[in-house]
C-alpha cells in the first residue's frame, strides 16, 4: 500500500513526498521497481518511436547513470556499499541487443555513437553553466537568497563530469562495441537460434568489461585522490557486477517481448 501511496505522490507532482515515502521502504524493493520501470520504458519507446526511441532512451540513460553513480547506497546482502547507475547502464545493453537483433549491427552502432555524443554535449553544456559567475549575497539580495546554494549544488554534481566522461566513454565504447560484435557472432554461429544465449552471454561479458574499465579509470587513474584498489574492486567492480549479472538474466523476457513491441512499420 505504501508503494501505491508513493506513486500517487509522484502523479500529483509532490516529488518530495514521493522521495520521502520511498526512503522508508526496503532499498531492494525500490531497486526492483526501478528495474522494471527502466526495462518497460525501453519497450514503450520502441513501440511508439521504433529504433529512434531506443536512441533517445540510451542517450538519457547514459547521462542519468553518470549522475546516479555519485550516490552510494547500502544493500543488506552486500558487505560494502555500492554505487547506483547499475540498472541504467545495464539497460543500454538491452537497447543495443534489441537493435542488433531486429534492426542490424549498423543501427546498434549508431545507437552507441549517439549515446556518446549525448553525454559529450551534456558535459560541455553543464561546464559552461558552471562557468557563469554565480550570485553572491550582495547581488542576490533578499529576493534571490534561495539561489545562493544552487551553484555549489550543481558544482558538486557536474564538476566530476570530465573525469566520469573520460572513464565512462572509454568503458562505454569498448563494452558496447564488443557487445554488438559478440552478439552478432553468436547469432551467426547459432543460425539466429537461442536468443536467450546471445543476449545473456554477450551482456554478462560486456558488463564485466564496462565495470572494470570504468572503475579503474574513474576511481584510480583519473581521480586526483585515488581510491584504494580494494575499495574499487568490491564497491564498484564486483559489487555492481553481481547485480548486473542478475539484470542481464532478468532482461531476457524483455528482449523476447521486444518482438511484439516493434512498430507496425518495422519491415517497411
Amino acid at each position: 500500500m505504501i508503494i501505491f501511496e508513493g506513486f500517487f505522490q509522484l502523479f500529483i507532482f509532490n516529488f518530495e513526498g514521493f522521495v520521502e515515502i520511498f526512503n522508508t521502504i526496503s532499498i531492494e524493493i525500490t531497486w526492483f521497481i526501478f528495474l522494471i520501470i527502466s526495462f518497460s520504458c525501453v519497450l514503450i519507446l520502441l513501440k511508439f518511436f521504433g529504433e529512434a526511441g531506443l536512441y533517445i532512451y540510451t542517450a538519457v540513460a547514459i547521462i542519468a547513470a553518470n549522475i546516479q553513480v555519485l550516490k552510494i547506497v547500502k544493500f543488506p546482502f552486500f558487505e560494502n556499499p555500492i554505487a547506483l547507475g547499475t540498472i541504467l547502464f545495464a539497460s543500454t545493453f538491452l537497447c543495443t541487443d534489441i537493435l542488433t537483433e531486429y534492426y542490424g549491427t549498423k543501427s546498434a552502432k549508431k545507437n552507441i555513437l549517439l549515446g556518446f555524443v549525448g553525454f559529450l554535449l551534456m558535459t560541455i553544456l553543464m561546464l559552461f553553466t558552471l562557468a557563469f559567475k554565480p550570485l553572491n549575497e550582495m547581488t542576490a539580495g533578499i529576493n534571490y537568497n534561495w539561489a545562493l546554494p544552487i551553484h555549489g549544488d550543481l558544482k558538486s554534481i557536474f564538476m566530476p563530469f570530465p573525469i566520469f566522461f573520460g572513464a565512462s566513454m572509454i568503458a562505454y565504447l569498448s563494452s558496447q562495441f564488443f557487445d554488438v560484435w559478440f552478439f552478432d557472432r553468436i547469432s551467426k554461429f547459432t543460425s539466429k537460434k537461442f536468443l536467450w544465449l546471445r543476449n545473456n552471454f554477450s551482456t554478462i561479458i560486456s558488463s564485466l568489461i564496462d565495470n572494470t574499465i570504468f572503475s579503474i579509470f574513474a576511481w584510480i587513474i583519473f581521480k586526483p585522490d585515488p581510491l584504494d584498489f580494494k575499495t574499487v574492486l568490491f564497491t564498484f567492480i564486483l559489487g555492481t557486477y553481481i547485480l548486473r549479472i542478475f539484470i542481464a538474466l532478468f532482461d531476457t523476457p524483455f528482449i523476447y517481448l521486444a518482438k511484439y513491441f516493434l512498430p507496425n512499420n518495422h519491415n517497411e
